[in-house]
């Protein structure tokens, strides 16, 4: 055991009192020649706030102490949430007067409250650990002798103090990137310096350009990425295919959206004698290109994940790799991680697997249209041209809705909710949007990469190898009541709800009793808005919403770094059958801070996502003021609803605009109540709205409530 683990372990104890740095050297028999590498130690856990030094000079565990270390996520009212670090830990209420200069997605330490209510844990920060928002874009507000920038992202509750000298000339209402020179503290606002100007808002790129900027990811790949990637071969090694297994004479198909490029996933099936079946699932091996200590290695670290915006994608890896020599296209040799499942095929029982390295050859690269064309619509032109896979495509798509009945009578909660595309002219402007619903082919693909996911998962852990999981806690307790209460008063009720603990079964009944139903909608809006944020953690505490004891991230590492790095390990797993001490030592130092690293990555991507759509949902609407439609009330606020129409826009019927009466708002009905006549206005309801208003700086649409006479 490394030294730091002995500390850590040292201090969890029960018995432990807090000790300066001379007491842990003679309470742990540590040599004094050794005493400076103890300091360095102690100083590098501190800062990671892994330890606390008190005002004694005594070190101790945060949770031995009363605090709890995290990210904070910050709130437009300006209050914010500490999210732990470790999972089985509550999430903590931070006011604005508690943040100490604490920023929204810093890594903080905070000191809980006593409980005043009973219910929910506050507190306030004590320290903050990693500064999260070194750069801010924001609009630029001018004034006589300094700026301020008001920060795109209404989570940061700080604008920033721009000095004349620092302004490098903005003027009034300028998108820019201002970086901070001075934290935040008590009452006074940070300081920064405009280091570029993006134009104003409605200038060709400007708001995508902004969104990408506050990822703070380089659009480009630094000069030695680059040197690394074109020194990589073009062809494979004879050796590397001689030390793998050889399946290039087995059938395969990739099946992806039309436009995809990187192709990360290949699946394969068999039927074996005595009513078995094997599914083969590869994945594209991008750890043989992406070595340990590389630039590039480095680089997929930072990025962690590729951005799909609704105009591009910023790749996690360079399009060498990730379009081509990664990518399992079907012109050619490709090296792949391989997944072999044996199943009874009636009842989807796993009998056995293997997890392998490998050698294939893609037979077609199909897509989810043409799949759902062949096994749905029986597309005889496209059954002919695939006549060599359509019998095994058949198979596959017969033994997906086995595992996916498996999978919803084990308790997976199913949330079917369709996608929005938005399609854009060749300037980039929004000409139309379309939902998109999941056929077979997706479905399918979707059932054979979570039964992956599961199996290496719980593979891994029962080895004892240090890993990252992907994990998903239950809704806290406080939202399944308030759950219950709303679903209750529509004539149903959540079962098993009664200590701390509750089977998501429970809630995929009530997803299953209000099926075709008119509240369907609207209980599943509400079911999903409970829901915790699954994320990447190196404790298995398994994956809620799936219902899976064990999960990870196994099937797309072009785009995702958890997956790279979990088929690091694996190889060295497989390869060596035992991982030394030294390096489950390393493993265990690095993987707490690569999941934290990516998950904080992830939510950037997605944010930046869905406000690129959101963006442009806007912008589609602001020629359309005056035209009528019919939507469904989507959220109730105390100032308001949002309707979403069909094409997925969502637009807000504010309280002033609700004329025909004096409505109060119901919290725990989701609702608006006329005091005079009686009408409502819920969550779910179907209602009539005229589009008055389009902001594109606010990304804000609003809707006047149309009353048939």
């Amino acid at each position: 055991m490394s030294i730091k683990n002995r500390i850590l372990d040292f201090m969890k104890e029960q018995a432990y009192k807090p000790l300066t740095a001379e007491e842990l050297l003679k309470a742990m028999d540590i040599s004094r020649d050794q005493r400076s590498m103890l300091l360095d130690l102690l100083r590098n856990l501190e800062e990671q706030g892994a330890i606390i030094k008190n005002r004694r000079g005594c070190y101790g565990v945060p949770e031995r102490m009363g605090m709890i270390s995290g990210r904070l996520q910050g709130h437009a009212k300006g209050f914010a949430f500490l999210i732990p670090d470790n999972p089985n830990q509550e999430d903590v209420y931070i006011h604005a007067n508690d943040l100490k200069g604490a920023m929204h997605n810093d890594k903080v330490l905070v000191r809980k409250f006593n409980k005043a209510d009973g219910r929910s844990s506050s507190g306030e920060v004590v320290r903050v650990l990693e500064r999260s928002n070194k750069k801010i874009v924001g609009k630029y507000e001018d004034n006589k002798n300094f700026g301020f920038v008001v920060p795109d992202d209404n989570r940061i509750s700080y604008d920033v103090f721009i000095p004349q000298s620092q302004t490098k000339g903005a003027k009034e209402g300028q998108k820019v990137v201002v970086e901070i020179t001075k934290w935040p503290e008590k009452r006074r606002n940070p300081e920064g310096e405009v280091v570029e100007i993006l134009g104003y808002q409605g200038e060709p790129g400007v708001d995508i350009e902004a969104i990408i900027k506050k990822l703070e990811l380089p659009e480009y790949f630094p000069e030695d990425v680059r040197n690394e990637v074109e020194a990589i071969p073009d062809s494979i090694p004879q050796e590397e295919i001689e030390g793998r297994r050889d399946l290039r004479d087995l059938k395969m198909v990739t099946i992806d959206g039309e436009d995809a490029k990187d192709f990360d996933d290949a699946v394969s099936i068999e039927r074996l004698s005595d009513g078995k079946i094997r599914l083969g699932v590869h994945i594209a091996d991008v750890t043989h290109y992406v070595r340990r200590g590389s630039a590039l290695n480095k680089e997929a670290f930072n990025r962690a994940t590729s951005i799909y915006l609704v105009d591009r994608v910023i790749p996690m890896l360079p399009e060498k790799l990730s379009n081509n020599m990664c990518s399992l296209r079907s012109d050619g040799d490709r090296l792949a991680m391989t997944v072999l499942m044996s199943f009874e095929e009636k009842t989807g029982k796993l009998l056995k697997h293997e997890i392998i390295e490998s050698v294939i050859r893609v037979n077609h690269r199909l897509t989810y249209t043409k799949v759902n064309k062949m096994l749905i619509d029986e597309d005889n032109d496209l059954i002919e041209e695939y006549n060599d896979m359509i019998d095994e495509l058949r198979l596959m798509g017969e033994f997906s809705q086995v595992l996916r009945k498996n999978r919803f009578e084990n308790g997976s909660i199913d949330f079917d909710f369709p996608e929005a595309k938005i399609i854009l002219d060749d300037e980039g402007k929004p000409v139309d949007i379309i939902k998109v619903n999941r056929g077979i082919a997706e479905k399918m693909i979707e059932d054979f990469m979570i039964r992956t996911n599961e199996v290496v998962a719980e593979d891994m852990f029962h080895r004892e190898i240090p890993f990252i999981y992907r994990v998903h806690e239950q809704p806290s307790k406080e939202k399944l009541e308030s759950l219950n209460s709303f679903v209750h008063n529509l004539g149903y009720h959540i079962k098993g709800l009664k200590g701390e603990e509750i089977h998501p079964k429970a809630l995929q009944n009530i997803l299953d009793k209000v099926k075709g139903e008119p509240e369907e909608r609207v209980v599943s809006t509400v079911l999903l808005r409970s829901m915790q944020q699954a994320h990447y953690s190196p404790y298995n505490i398994g994956h809620f919403g799936l219902a899976s004891r064990y999960y990870s991230h196994f099937t797309s590492p072009i785009r995702r770094y958890p997956d790279l790095m979990i088929h690091r390990i694996i190889k060295e797993v497989i390869n060596k059958g035992v991982l030394s001490e030294e390096r489950i030592s390393q493993l265990m130092d690095e993987l707490p801070n690569i999941a934290d690293h990516c998950s904080v990555q992830e939510r950037r991507a997605m944010d930046a996502e869905y406000e690129s759509l959101d963006l442009k949902k806007v912008e589609y609407m602001e020629d359309k003021v005056g035209e009528q439609y019919e939507g469904i009330i989507s959220s109730v606020m105390s100032f308001g609803f949002f309707v979403e129409l069909d094409n997925t826009v969502e637009g807000l019927v504010h309280v002033s605009a609700m004329r025909d009466d004096y409505y109060h708002y119901y919290e725990d009905k989701h609702a608006f109540i006329g005091e005079r006549t009686g009408n409502s206005y819920q969550l779910g309801d179907k209602v009539k709205v005229e589009l008055v208003k389009v902001n594109l700086e606010d990304k804000q649409i609003d809707f006047d409530l149309v009353i048939d006479e």
